[in-house]
C-alpha cells in the first residue's frame, strides 16, 4: 500500500532541492533571504510542498502574448 502525498507534506532541504533541480546551497540561500517559503525546525531548514508549488506559479514568467499593433 502506497502512501497518499498531501498538499501538507513536509520537505527537507535536500528534497527540495531535488525537486527544483537546484543546488542545496542555493535552496539554502533562498530560505535564508526568505526568497522562498520555509520555516526552520530544530535548526534545519523545511518546505511546505504547496507553497513550493504556489511560489513556483507566482514567480514563473508565464504571461499572455502581447497583442500585436494594428497594421
Amino acid at each position: 500500500m502506497g502512501t497518499a502525498v498531501s498538499d501538507g507534506e513536509i520537505l527537507t532541504l535536500e528534497e527540495v532541492a531535488a525537486f527544483l533541480k537546484a543546488g542545496k546551497r542555493t535552496v539554502y540561500r533562498l530560505a535564508q533571504n526568505g526568497d522562498i517559503p520555509a520555516f526552520k525546525l530544530g535548526g534545519t531548514w523545511r518546505f511546505r510542498r504547496s507553497d513550493l508549488e504556489r511560489w513556483i506559479d507566482e514567480s514563473s514568467n508565464q504571461r499572455p502574448p502581447a497583442k500585436k499593433g494594428r497594421g
